[in-house]
């Protein structure tokens, strides 16, 4: 006998979707937070989520290789060599055959492509050209250094990933486990595929829709057997699937029918939130807590179905594994720096984005063959079509995302000085908030400052010396922003140095030592604040830098002059103490310096900014960089507003 209209289910409510949603994360919050995790290999890590920052153990590569196939040569042996004055090198003497990839050992130090060689006969070679040292040669972790980070916290793991981490001898990592989701069908009326249809059935078919959901999206589905319209059957299979899962799923059920049973069911072994949303179709919908556990009473219509499950679970399955919404799709960008590209080739190239103001920032990353980095850090690609011969910066292109617009318009872009610390306070931004992200593109401190002048960035990193007053960055900033108004957060002050070899072979203890013919230098680029600081004191000793052999070779980053020294392709360079530190090499001080972070004050108020304040301010942050050592924070995170 049906039963009377006060015995029906009633709607509680037609709440607005964002309001529902919102009242069903909040309850059920805590639970979100308490991530259980564990350990799997890499190789079975995608699509899985790390737990925390994966840093590489080896360099890739992790030995000086040829990056052509030719001749490997004593570069000083090329130095004459012209078309007017054709040199013969002799094999094994001058000169040994090389295939691309394998090692480049001493004395060699430069590879002469095959096509640019003429064999004379199986003893001598003729070259009209000289080689420069180190060309056509991969150095030591120019792909990724030992002890950089692959990966921050709450990273989707991709196919790309895997390589990076394999690479850079990461074999085992820790990531979020898999949600369990309870998927529970209901109805007297429903009957599996394969079954005999009759009239007044239907084949169930949402479960397996909301199965193959659950795991593109990294959950793990648990179905159950379909369930008649019995409140008795229906109340033990719910709370099996309460103790067996983490977030439940009812379908059908949930509207007012005299055998609607989920709302009052929900209700009595738990507590119904929200019973009806203001959306057609969907509307509904239960949303309730079970044992603190999440239920979501889904209505029997497919699109309905389906809806509700993009609204409600999608970011449930997500938090549970640190993760966001997303929404991919073509996007309009400017490009910050001028690509040239060859006209026989169409060209893919690696992006970084954020938005910077009402425009899209596009920032180039590593083009090279061999940088799989530089598809772990893309957020998209553009292609540059054959027969064009690159795209000038402040052009618009058109990106294909590789991640999330949401996230990347959460993105703090940061162009400037490059420094480890930048990582762990991305890291630290993700792993607090895994909406928010941090862009860094190292270009140096003049590079950084002119960004900001372009409104490209929303922070710089620099750490500039006035060599006449002895003060840092502030005497740039007046000079080249005089006309915005722009605030520095105070940094860190870090110990720059003299990078040397363990055990310090070659006996360099001052700059003077580095005029000794025997010790190969390696520089920074021209705009970066250290090569600044080095000028200053080869300047302050009166030496000439055309005398000290490498002043030449530049690196963007302190971990790559690390790395060189290390490779023992370079006798020395100077850099910051935690990159000698994390390489295990030793270091000569020079002095202490200020690496701040310049801003524009209008940017100051932006939640990301904010948040990066909260960041280098945190205890995790100063305890991270005490143990790395090389650092001082006593005034870290306190605004000076330059005028």
């Amino acid at each position: 006998m049906a039963l009377k209209n006060k015995e029906r289910n009633l709607y509680l409510s037609n709440v607005a979707v964002e309001k529902a949603l919102n009242i069903f994360l909040e309850r059920i919050n805590k639970n979100l937070k308490n991530h259980e995790k564990e350990f799997i290999s890499v190789i079975d890590s995608l699509g899985r989520v790390s737990a925390s920052a994966v840093f590489a153990k080896y360099s890739s590569p992790n030995y000086n290789a040829s990056a052509m196939d030719g001749i490997a040569v004593k570069a000083s042996t090329t130095f004459f060599a012209s078309e007017r004055n054709p040199i013969q090198l002799k094999i094994n003497k001058d000169f040994i055959y090389v295939d691309t990839g394998e090692p480049i050992k001493k004395p060699y130090d430069a590879v002469i492509m095959i096509e640019d060689v003429v064999e004379i006969d199986e003893e001598r070679v003729e070259i009209i050209k000289a080689a420069s040292p180190w060309q056509h040669i991969r150095p030591i972790g120019e792909d990724i250094v030992a002890n950089e980070m692959i990966i921050p916290s709450n990273h989707i793991i991709r196919p790309v990933d895997i390589g990076a981490l394999l690479s850079g001898g990461i074999y085992e990592l820790k990531v979020y486990k898999k949600p369990k989701v309870g998927i529970i069908p209901t109805g007297t009326e429903i009957i599996e595929p394969g079954e005999k249809m009759e009239d007044g059935k239907i084949i169930e078919s949402n479960s397996r829709v909301f199965e193959g959901l659950v795991k593109e999206l990294g959950g793990e589905p648990n179905r159950y057997k379909p369930v008649p319209d019995d409140y008795y059957l229906l109340k033990s299979t719910i709370l099996k699937a309460i103790d067996e899962n983490h977030i439940v799923i009812i379908n059908a059920g949930s509207s007012a029918g005299t055998k609607d049973y989920t709302k009052k069911l929900v209700d009595e072994l738990g507590e119904v939130l929200v019973h009806g949303i203001a959306t057609k179709p969907g509307k509904p919908t239960i949303l309730g807590v079970i044992n603190e556990k999440a239920v979501i009473g889904i209505p029997g219509y497919p699109v309905s179905a389906y809806f509700v499950f993009d609204t409600f679970v999608k970011p449930l399955i997500k938090k549970y594994q640190g993760q966001y919404m997303d929404d991919s799709n073509k996007v309009q960008a400017v490009l910050s720096k001028r690509i040239v590209s060859s006209l026989k080739h169409k060209e893919f190239v690696r992006i970084k984005l954020g938005r910077v103001d009402e425009q899209l920032i596009a920032t180039p990353l590593s083009r090279g063959a061999g940088v799989s980095m530089s598809l772990v850090r893309a957020d998209g690609v553009f292609v540059i079509p054959q027969n064009s011969e690159g795209v000038e910066a402040g052009e618009k292109i058109e990106v294909s995302l590789l991640k999330p617009l949401n996230k990347i318009n959460k993105t703090i872009v940061s162009i400037g000085s490059h420094d480890l610390i930048m990582d762990l306070i991305g890291n630290l931004i993700h792993k607090q908030n895994a909406f928010y992200d941090l862009s860094s593109a190292h270009v140096g401190s003049l590079g950084g400052i002119m960004a900001l002048r372009r409104r490209e960035a929303h922070i710089a990193p620099i750490h500039l010396l006035d060599a006449t007053t002895g003060e840092y960055n502030v005497s740039f900033v007046k000079k080249y922003l005089s006309n915005l108004d722009m605030a520095l957060i105070k940094g860190v002050k870090r110990v720059q140095g003299i990078i040397i070899q363990k055990g310090n072979p070659k006996n360099i203890y001052d700059f003077e030592d580095l005029l000794k013919e025997e010790i190969v230098f390696v520089n920074r680029q021209r705009g970066a604040g250290t090569r600044i600081l080095l000028d200053y004191e080869l300047k302050k000793r009166k030496i000439n830098p055309s005398k000290i052999i490498g002043y030449d070779r530049e690196m963007t980053t302190h971990m790559a002059v690390a790395a060189a020294v290390a490779s023992g392709s370079a006798d020395a360079g100077v850099g910051v103490l935690s990159a000698a530190k994390a390489m295990d090499l030793e270091f000569i001080p020079i002095g202490e310096e200020e690496y701040d972070f310049l801003v524009p004050v209008k940017y100051l108020d932006k939640g990301m900014i904010q948040l990066f304040i909260k960041v280098i301010k945190s205890k995790e942050f100063k305890e991270i960089l005490e143990n790395m050592g090389g650092y001082g924070l006593e005034h870290t995170g306190e605004i000076i507003k330059v005028k």
